[in-house]
C-alpha cells in the first residue's frame, strides 16, 4: 500500500507540474485554455475556476492541457440554424443557444444568415420570416450552448494558431522544462535534508557493526593515510580500501586536532565487476549549505539528464536492446524498492522520474512535445503552418505507436519482475 500511495504521489506531481509549465506559458500568451487534466478517460472529478475547468480522470498515464483552436471544437453556427440568444446590458450576446433552448429564458429566437464567431464578432439573422435582417455583437467570451453542454467561443486572438511561433514553441516547452526544474528543487531538497557529499577524506555516518565502527573510528575523524599511502579525497580513501579486501590496514586519523593510529580490518563484498572488494562501512562526510545545496542540485540535475541521454543514444546505436526500457510495471517496481529504502532514496528516484518525463516529452515523436516542436519548426522554415489534417494524422499514428511500445516495454516489464 505505502508503494501505491507513493506512486500516486509522485507521477501525480510530475504530471501536475509538467502540464502547469504548459497551461502558465500558454495563459501568459493569452491562448484560451479550455481544461487542465490529471490522467485520461472518464472524469471522476472536476470543478472550474475563471475559463478552465479542471479535472482528474480515471486513467492515471499522464495529462492534458486542452488550448483553443488545436483540435476541432464543433463550434459552427449555419445559415438556416433557428438559435435563442441571451444579452447582457450591452446588448451584447452572451449565450447562443442551438438547441434544447427549453432550460434558458431565451430573450431572442432567430433563424442565421450570417455568423462570424472568429474575428469580427457577430451573427446576423431573421426573428421570423417577415422580419428585417438583425445583426448583434457577440461578446468575447460568450457562450455556445449545444445539447445542454456549453462552451466558452474563442475569438481567433485566443486560439493556439493565432499566437507567434515563439510563443507556441514557449507553450510546448514550458512542460518538459517543468519536468527539470521539479527535478532541481527535488535534489535541492534532498541535500538541505541529508547535507551535501563532501569530497574530503573525512567519514560520515559510519554503519552499525561494520569495519569502521568495530575498529573505533568515528564520524568526522580525517583519514591522512593509509598503510602509509597518504590520501587526500574521498575518492582517493574509496580506491585504497576497495584494492584491499579482508586485509587489516592501519589508518593514520587526525580527530578533534589530535593525531591517531586506528588498525581496520575491511569487510569484503562482490564489486560491480563480480571480483571482491573491500569496504569499511563508512558514508562520505556531509555538509549543510544552501549555496552548496542549489550548487548541488544543479550539478545532479545535469549529470542525471547527462546520463539519460547517453542511455538513450545507446539505444538508438544498438548498444542497448529495447529490452532494457521499462513502463509502468518497472516504475512500480523500482518506485517499491525506493519506498523500502526510505525518503532519501524515494526523492532523488522522483527526481530521476522527472528527468525522464521531461527527456521523453521532448522526443521529436509525433503526440509528444517534441513532436509538436518538429512541426513549429517545419512551420519556421516553410513560413507556413503543416496542414492541420495531414499534423494530425502523424500525430494520431504517433500516438499509437506510443501505445505499442507501451506494450512491449510492459511485456518487457512482466518478463524481469516475475519471469526472470
Amino acid at each position: 500500500m505505502n508503494t501505491v500511495i507513493a506512486i500516486v504521489i509522485i507521477l501525480g506531481a510530475l504530471i501536475f507540474f509538467h502540464e502547469l509549465g504548459h497551461l502558465l506559458l500558454a495563459k501568459r500568451a493569452g491562448i484560451l485554455c479550455r481544461e487542465f487534466a490529471i490522467g485520461f478517460g472518464p472524469k471522476i472529478f472536476a470543478f472550474k475556476k475563471g475559463e478552465t475547468v479542471y479535472t482528474i480522470r480515471l486513467l492515471p498515464l499522464g495529462g492534458f492541457v486542452r488550448m483553443a483552436g488545436e483540435d476541432p471544437e464543433g463550434i459552427e453556427l449555419k445559415p438556416g440554424q433557428r438559435i435563442g440568444l441571451i444579452f447582457n446590458e450591452k446588448n451584447e450576446a452572451v449565450k447562443l443557444i442551438v438547441n434544447h433552448k427549453d432550460k434558458y429564458p431565451v430573450q431572442k429566437m432567430i433563424t442565421v444568415e450570417k455568423a462570424d464567431l472568429d474575428h469580427d464578432l457577430f451573427v446576423e439573422g431573421y426573428e421570423d420570416q417577415d422580419a428585417p435582417l438583425v445583426r448583434y455583437s457577440v461578446k468575447e467570451d460568450a457562450v455556445y450552448v449545444a445539447d445542454h453542454q456549453e462552451m466558452q467561443i474563442a475569438p481567433y486572438d485566443r486560439q493556439f494558431g493565432s499566437k507567434t511561433i515563439m510563443q507556441r514553441v514557449l507553450a510546448i516547452f514550458a512542460g518538459p522544462l517543468a519536468n527539470f526544474l521539479l527535478a532541481f528543487v527535488i535534489l535541492v531538497a534532498f541535500s538541505l535534508m541529508q547535507g551535501i557529499p563532501s569530497n574530503e577524506s573525512r567519514l560520515g555516518e559510519l554503519a552499525k557493526g561494520e569495519a569502521a565502527q568495530k575498529a573505533g573510528l568515528q564520524e568526522n575523524d580525517k583519514i591522512v593515510s593509509v598503510e602509509g599511502q597518504n590520501v587526500s579525497s574521498w575518492k582517493e580513501l574509496v580506491t585504497v580500501i576497495q584494492d584491499n579486501p579482508g586485509e587489516t590496514l592501519s589508518f593514520n586519523v587526525v580527530r578533534s586536532g589530535e593525531p591517531k593510529k586506528v588498525d581496520v580490518k575491511l569487510g569484503e563484498r562482490e564489486g560491480a565487476d563480480g571480483k571482491p572488494e573491500g569496504f569499511i562501512g563508512a558514508h562520505p562526510y556531509t555538509e549543510f549549505s544552501i549555496l552548496g545545496s542549489l550548487e548541488y542540485g544543479a550539478k545532479q540535475t545535469w549529470f542525471m539528464t547527462k546520463a539519460i541521454f547517453t542511455g538513450i543514444g545507446q539505444l538508438v546505436t544498438g548498444q542497448h536492446g529495447i529490452d532494457q526500457l521499462s513502463g509502468p510495471l518497472g516504475i512500480y517496481d523500482y518506485t517499491d524498492k525506493a519506498a523500502k529504502a526510505g525518503v532519501y532514496m524515494l526523492l532523488q528516484w522522483a527526481a530521476i522520474l522527472s528527468i525522464n518525463l521531461g527527456i521523453f516529452n521532448l522526443l521529436p515523436l509525433p503526440a509528444l512535445d517534441g513532436g509538436r516542436l518538429l512541426f513549429l519548426g517545419f512551420e519556421a522554415l516553410r513560413g507556413k503552418p503543416v496542414d492541420p489534417q495531414k499534423e494530425g494524422l502523424v500525430h494520431f499514428i504517433g500516438f499509437a505507436f506510443l501505445m505499442l511500445l507501451m506494450l512491449v516495454v510492459t511485456w518487457n516489464d512482466i518478463h524481469k519482475i516475475f519471469l526472470s
